[in-house]
């Protein structure tokens, strides 16, 4: 146990599970699809990922907070149908304006959220579960039934999908993949290195404790809701890239797929545990089971939900008793070996 303890956490051993899933997972779909291990089966379901792991990525600094965001699939349909219909009536946006527009935009839907929750002091599910609504119900008015079509758009929106950043063998690692894995690189640092990542965790852990402390709990929450909006308006921008047609329902229950992959990914929803690279390889799991069942028993968009909805209650239910009790066998073996390394 000590030498187990040496080496890995106890979120480290749920990371650990996951990869293990995943590759069993590839290799039971592999046998079960035809011609699974193709260039083309890798390309979609990494793309389909990559969306899902930034909006992921803002979703995991809400719940690391004792919060939840269920607004995040709205903000991202909306961002995406208007940036795009800024985009067809102007083409000749730049695309560094079109991405910071997709970004403002989610950033202040992100900071309504955050500041009903933290300074309106309303439980956020409530909060969200009104913006979720209010913002489809904007983007429904605002759209007059109207869709946004890839003929409309800049060449550059519809080639952005299919640019690579290398490539092996047959496997193409588009830019939008390469993007979301920068995202995951620079939340993990924020997360580890810099004071308000480790704030984020002492909120969860012991809010009143933080409170004590002097830690501006009601700021380090708001900035949390603006950062998850700003991260959705980054999707919503590679929603477009990736689709190009954009109705009124773009999106529409991504918030289940991004919620299961944080809870999945081992983010606890009761604050203060979890890790962006735990909540990437959730979102790869979930990305790769909704692609996989798709070709598999075409499976229908009730079922995929109800499944969803069974993932995220066996890894709440899991997280309750499996992990828990592995982080009290951590805490015990340290309490143990602290009076062996001070006779030492």
């Amino acid at each position: 146990m000590s030498a187990l303890r040496r080496y890995f956490r106890p979120e480290q051993v749920r990371e650990l599970v996951l990869v293990f899933l995943i590759i069993v997972l590839a290799l039971f779909f592999g046998t079960q699809i035809r011609d699974y291990y193709t260039g083309r089966t890798f390309i979609r379901i990494s793309t389909s990922v990559a969306i899902i792991v930034v909006v992921a990525m803002g979703e995991t600094l809400v719940v690391l907070t004792r919060n939840i965001d269920i607004s995040v699939g709205s903000i991202v349909g909306f961002t995406a149908y208007f940036v795009g219909t800024q985009l067809a009536r102007h083409n000749d946006i730049a695309p560094l304006v079109a991405v910071l527009m997709a970004i403002g935009i989610g950033a202040a839907m992100g900071l309504l959220n955050g500041i009903l929750v933290a300074y309106g002091k309303v439980p956020s599910i409530l909060v969200t579960l009104g913006t979720l609504a209010i913002y489809r119900g904007i983007l429904v008015n605002y759209s007059g039934a109207k869709t946004v079509v890839a003929n409309s758009l800049p060449q550059w929106v519809i080639n952005l999908s299919s640019m690579n950043i290398f490539s092996i063998g047959e496997l193409d690692f588009r830019l939008l993949v390469g993007l979301a894995l920068a995202v995951v690189v620079f939340f993990q640092l924020m997360l580890t290195y810099l004071p308000y990542g480790r704030r984020l965790y002492a909120i969860g852990c012991n809010p009143d404790a933080a409170r004590v402390a002097g830690f501006p709990s009601q700021r380090i929450v708001l900035v949390a809701f603006v950062l998850c909006g700003a991260l959705c308006g980054l999707a919503g921008f590679m929603y477009l890239a990736r689709f190009s047609n954009i109705t009124v329902v773009a999106a529409q229950g991504m918030e289940m797929s991004v919620l299961a992959a944080v809870v999945v990914g081992g983010v606890s929803i009761f604050g203060g545990s979890g890790t962006v690279i735990g909540a990437l390889l959730g979102a790869t799991m979930i990305g790769l089971l909704e692609q996989s069942l798709i070709r598999w028993l075409v499976i229908s968009e009730f079922w995929r939900r109800a499944l969803l909805g069974l993932l995220i209650l066996l890894a709440v239910e899991g997280d309750a008793a499996i992990m828990n009790r592995l982080r009290k066998l951590w805490a015990r073996s340290e309490l143990q070996m602290a009076p062996k390394q001070e006779n030492q």
